[in-house]
């Protein structure tokens, strides 16, 4: 049976469940995008590519947004229109090419098991959501209210437990 995932799961006890994977589901994620940096990423990445951050960063890396929260990931390939596309380090043949080293979020996104959702929410939870920055806690409010998946631990009122903090968080008021 499945331990329950919420957001004090431990990241150890989270790689155990997200145990690297190549299967199809997984790898079909590679091909429409990429997964966000955390921690020591970018100097694991750079040693294992042998080059500097600096080289990562620049020919590498791209950034984007999630929750008001400037977060690196692997540059996209993308076709000529479109919005998605495959992360550079996919190799159709190789699969990840970086998979000893990918990207923390790659890590526990793993899309062939049962629980694979709740794994992407941990990331979020523990390593987007800015519990101190009123427009990220506004969005993933919104997020939530459109339907977002939740795990215990995760939610608005448990991220923000200072209530008046967190109403005014969401009217927009002055903290």
């Amino acid at each position: 049976m499945i331990k329950i995932i919420t957001k004090n799961t431990p990241l150890k006890e989270v790689l155990e469940l997200a145990a690297p994977c190549r299967c199809n589901s997984c790898n079909h994620g590679c091909k429409f995008g990429s997964g966000s940096l955390a921690g020591d990423d970018a100097k694991n990445i750079a040693n294992f590519l042998g080059v500097s951050e600096e080289d990562l960063k620049k020919g590498f890396l791209e950034e984007t947004e999630l929750f008001n929260k400037k977060l690196l990931r692997p540059k996209l390939i993308r076709e000529k229109g479109k919005p998605y596309g495959r992360c550079v380090f996919f190799d159709d043949e190789k699969g990840c090419t970086i998979h000893e080293v990918k990207p923390l979020e790659c890590k526990t996104s793993i899309q062939c098991k049962d629980y694979g959702e709740e794994l992407s929410v941990w990331f979020m939870a523990n390593h987007v959501v800015d519990t101190n920055d009123a427009e990220s806690i506004r969005q993933y409010a919104q997020y939530i209210k459109s339907g977002g998946k939740l795990i215990e631990g995760a939610g608005i009122g448990q991220l923000v437990p200072d209530r008046e903090k967190l109403r005014k968080m969401l009217e927009y008021g002055i903290l």
